[in-house]
Formats: C-alpha cells, sequence, structure tokens
C-alpha cells in the first residue's frame, strides 16, 4: 500500500510538471 502511494505521488508530480513545462512552451 505504501509503495502503490508513492507510485501515486510520482505519477501526480510528474503529470503537473510535464504539463507546466508543456505550458510554459506554448
Amino acid at each position: 500500500m505504501n509503495i502503490s502511494f508513492e507510485n501515486k505521488v510520482a505519477l501526480v508530480t510528474g503529470a503537473a510538471s510535464g504539463l507546466g513545462l508543456a505550458t510554459a512552451k506554448a
């Protein structure tokens, strides 16, 4: 459960970072 939670946080953080980069480039 702990690993799953950390993976979800990593996915959310990665997605937010990707969106931020896309917005900055756009």
